[in-house]
Order: C-alpha cells, then structure tokens, then sequence
C-alpha cells in the first residue's frame, strides 16, 4: 500500500487526521464526509495513492471493485435501499481532493440535474 505523504486522504487512511468511520477492510477505509450534502453523505477511498478515475489501470482496478462491493456491504448493513454514487475526475468535474474517491449520497429523494438533490 502506498500513500502520498502530502495527500489529505492518505492521512486520514493513515490515521494522522480524525475521520468518521464506516467501514474499512484491507483496500478500501470509507468515512462520513465533512461537509454532507445528503442525510447520507460516505467517501470511499482506496487504502493505497491513485490520483483519479483516468489513473485506474489493470495493476490497481481491483480497488476500484473493492470500493464498489464496499458500497454495497455498507448500503445491505444500514439498509439503505437507493443511494448514488458519484465520482469526479479533475478539478473541472469537482474533485477537490486529488485521491480517487467516490461519494455515497442516500437518504432524500434526487433528482437529476442543477438541482439533483430533493
């Protein structure tokens, strides 16, 4: 597993910064999102540096289908029925921290759209 020493995600996989955990196993660490924009608002991030989406490759891809099989353990476990999940690749699609990550949003009603949460 390797973490960049500067990234804001590795160091809370890293333990260096408090986080509300949800889950974690030895790929994935997921923890409630600071600044929530649904009654469920999850980050899953993989427990090793990949920048973004456009850096999933054939030697790192298997945290890409952790994160999906941890979203789905976590959403059976809080019986979550619907939830979205979103992930933002660059800084013009909205990704702010540059680890690869994806949301997990439930708990309202959504739309789709300019305003896509209900």
């Amino acid at each position: 597993m390797a973490l960049d020493k500067d990234c804001l995600f590795c160091k809370i996989i890293n333990g260096d910064i408090p986080s509300a955990k949800v889950y974690e196993d030895e790929f994935v660490y997921a923890f409630k999102d600071i600044e929530p924009i649904a009654p469920v608002h999850y980050l899953f991030v993989p427990k090793t540096h990949i920048c973004c989406a456009k850096k999933i490759d054939a030697e790192n891809s298997q945290y890409a289908a952790k994160i999906f099989e941890a979203i789905a353990k976590v959403a059976a476990d809080e019986g979550i029925e619907s939830y979205r999940v979103i992930n933002n690749c660059g800084e013009d699609a909205g990704q702010s921290v540059m680890h690869l990550h994806f949301h997990m949003l439930a708990g309202t009603k959504m739309g789709w759209g300019k305003q896509s949460l209900g």
